[in-house]
């Protein structure tokens, strides 16, 4: 069976950070293209890869005020920033790896308190005096990477270019996509790392699985 797999890419990063921790650029590469291989030899199957495709944004490069700090952090000289380019750029050094890079929406990029902070400070079992640098989250939204996601499904289903689509991510938001990849006699396999998903998602997939337990036990 001739099977693509698309990754959404910063769902992957941030699964992947939960369970198994901050790793260098060139280990978390390796640790994805070796995850991915698993889809295709899963219950030993021996199935062919057409090609997999990566979606995710270039990380920021703005300047933005942080409200804790009180004044401007340039992103473009984070870690985050370094790591990330470097991870892209393993990556494209991979066979039969395709990246797919959609925007950030960097006007609207903001610091926030993160949630588990918010409810804290709600319950009192925080104060403002006792807040750090570290209960601060940058709030960047992403553009075009869903939609990206949409149009290759769609397009790898009316060519038929392929008989088996993995996606690996934990949004709801592909249902009409699977949904489209179904009529077309596509075999649709969705991985979300472990995580829970939202109900709609069962009625319109021919398969759930995750090829490594450890994200099965971290369903945080």
């Amino acid at each position: 069976m001739k099977t693509v797999i698309l990754v959404d890419g910063g769902f992957y990063r941030r699964r992947a950070q939960k369970v198994f921790g901050d790793i260098d650029a060139h280990s978390r590469a390796n640790e994805l293209s070796e995850y991915c291989q698993r889809h295709l030899h899963w219950h030993n199957e021996r199935n062919e890869l057409y090609r997999i495709f990566y979606y995710d944004c270039p990380p920021a490069a703005k300047r933005i005020f942080h409200p804790f700090l009180q004044h401007q952090v340039d992103l473009s000289k984070t870690d985050l920033y370094t790591w990330t380019n470097q991870f892209f750029n393993e990556l494209k050094k991979k066979r039969k790896f395709a990246l797919r890079l959609g925007k950030l929406a960097e006007e609207q990029a903001h610091y926030t308190l993160r949630p588990e902070v918010i409810r804290k400070l709600c319950n009192k079992t925080l104060s403002f005096e006792e807040l750090t640098e570290n209960d601060f989250c940058i709030k960047i939204e992403q553009k075009g990477v869903d939609m990206k996601i949409g149009l290759d499904i769609a397009s790898l289903s009316y060519k038929h270019q392929v008989e088996q689509i993995v996606l690996i991510s934990g949004d709801s938001d592909f249902v009409s996509a699977a949904k489209l990849a179904r009529r077309e006699g596509i075999d649709f396999i969705l991985d979300p790392l472990g995580a829970p998903i939202k109900p709609d998602l069962f009625e319109h997939i021919d398969g759930l699985r995750t090829c490594d337990k450890a994200y099965i036990q971290f369903r945080i």
